[in-house]
């Protein structure tokens, strides 16, 4: 209220519900069938897991971001802060036009950046001004990388700034051309992952949407901020492969590339954690150092087949980490809702167990290329630790049959860890024809593997290793189950 005792138009975000509190419309339809039991019943851990402290400082507003009374609004411009667009124009005409005259000061903002000006006759004391990109399909990468900067600078300015609050408009604009689905998950991933690592101070973050908007982000929001362990489990298939880093940047393999090696390091990229010490003590040692390791010698050696056990698997690694890079840029969300592949509980040993579900595969109708990609993307992190796998070939089609060439290619792509880590392969419900192809694969083209593969005929068998409470079972395949036993239950019957 005013002194005059009239309704103030600014908002006050203290009053405003926050996520957590508030239900979907029509009573909170699951995003996605609960009656899809493999993905949404299991203990797959989501990268974006139930945080109540979290979803405590989200605000979902539908109205103007101009009169929010939060420490700092966010204004969307361009290049030269001169932007006429519908956030920016209801900004400028509340906060009056000394605005105008700060923001020739700034001699304008690059894309990605954020810059602050006052909030002058606002109720906010701040505003951050930031430019989105403008989104083209071919420079697509580019553009999410931008966007990211955006979301990720002027969360960065608020912290530094000592903030309690942030109000956000959505930064792309329809002139700029960005799809408002894609770009409200970056928005989201990236906050919710600066208010991970870096929120501390953070009390609230609202995004201020129009009617337009308010339907894509309410559809969005669950993913990232799921308001329950259930949500959070319902939420997960819909989740995209691509997430970005810890930070939530768009992952782009060119720029993981290491153009050099640490002198005197053999190890993989990945191995940065080394002591100085180390690091100092072989200076000098190194290839390069000593002016060694001639290119032509090296080709050389290459051809003839010579070269050393640790420098192919140095190039091995390097491989390696080409696929991942690739796996964790590329979009598999299509590969991801066969529900081939997930994680469960853990076996009688305390290991995690992984489950392949054979008939989920179509391998004649799915790029190949891209469901090695997605096995890369889901196995990388379970395999730093002992695993086993449990492949369910019950009522698998010629279609659903994994070529051994593809298989052999896997096998070689994979890093060391896979094929170290792995611990047991149950196979249940193998056919005879499956029990002999996999015997020639173990045999002739693999190694290590043959020790490793237990078929196992009925689920009964399966149990004994892993309990039934520790591993997601699709329901075809309890009934197949229970269909091939009851022949059995009854002879054996029937000779008492």
């Amino acid at each position: 209220m005013d002194p005059l005792g009239a309704r103030s138009q600014f908002v006050d975000v203290q009053t405003l519900c926050s996520w957590d509190q508030q239900q979907d419309p029509e009573g909170g339809e699951a995003p996605v069938d609960q009656c899809d039991s493999v993905i949404s019943q299991q203990a797959f851990p989501s990268p974006f897991p139930f945080r109540q402290d979290i979803n405590r400082k989200i605000v979902l507003f539908t109205g103007n971001v101009a009169l929010l009374n939060c420490t700092a609004i966010v204004n969307t411009s361009n290049e030269t802060l001169t932007d006429k667009n519908p956030v920016s124009d209801i900004i400028h005409q509340h906060a009056g036009p000394e605005l105008r005259e700060e923001l020739l000061k700034l001699k304008g903002c690059r894309t990605g950046e954020a810059k602050m000006t006052k909030g002058f006759n606002l109720a906010a004391r701040f505003i951050i001004h930031t430019v989105g990109p403008k989104y083209k399909a071919r420079y697509r990468t580019a553009a999410e990388s931008s966007l990211h900067s955006c979301y990720r600078n002027v969360m960065q300015l608020a912290k530094e700034q000592s903030m309690t609050s942030v109000g956000f408009c959505v930064v792309t604009t329809a002139k700029r051309g960005y799809p408002l689905e894609d770009a409200t998950h970056i928005a989201f991933r990236t906050v919710r992952r600066f208010l991970e690592n870096h929120g501390e101070c953070i009390e609230t973050v609202v995004f201020a949407v129009s009617d337009v908007e308010e339907p894509v982000y309410r559809k969005l929001f669950p993913l990232y901020f799921p308001r329950s362990e259930e949500e959070e489990r319902a939420c997960l298939p819909l989740i995209p492969a691509d997430i970005g880093n810890s930070e939530g940047e768009p992952v782009v393999p060119e720029r993981q590339i290491r153009i050099t090696e640490k002198p005197g390091s053999l190890e993989d990229e990945c191995q940065e954690e080394q002591s100085l010490d180390s690091d100092l003590g072989q200076v000098g040692t190194h290839a390069f150092a000593r002016m060694e390791g001639d290119v032509d010698k090296q080709r050389k050696l290459i051809l003839q087949g010579q070269r050393s056990e640790a420098t192919m698997q140095k190039q091995h690694q390097r491989n390696y980490n080409r696929w991942l890079c690739r796996a964790r840029a590329e979009d598999l969300s299509d590969i991801a809702a066969l529900k081939a592949l997930y994680q469960t509980g853990v076996d009688m040993c305390g290991r995690t167990v992984m489950v392949l579900v054979g008939r989920n595969i179509p391998v004649t109708l799915i790029d190949i290329e891209k469901a090695l990609l997605y096995f890369i993307h889901v196995m990388d992190n379970i395999t730093v630790k002992e695993y086993v796998m449990v492949y369910f070939h019950t009522l698998t089609g010629e279609h659903n049959h994994l070529d051994s060439d593809f298989l052999k290619k896997l096998y070689d792509i994979v890093d060391a860890k896979f094929k170290k880590n792995l611990k047991a392969f149950y196979f249940v419900h193998p056919t005879f024809r499956s029990k002999v192809s996999t015997w020639f694969f173990t045999t002739f083209s693999v190694s290590g593997m043959k020790e490793k593969v237990h078929h196992v005929d009925t689920l009964q068998h399966l149990f004994t290793c892993i309990l039934p409470e520790q591993i997601d079972i699709p329901p075809f395949v309890l009934e197949y189950d229970s269909r091939i036993q009851r022949p059995s239950q009854s002879s054996h019957s029937s000779t008492l």
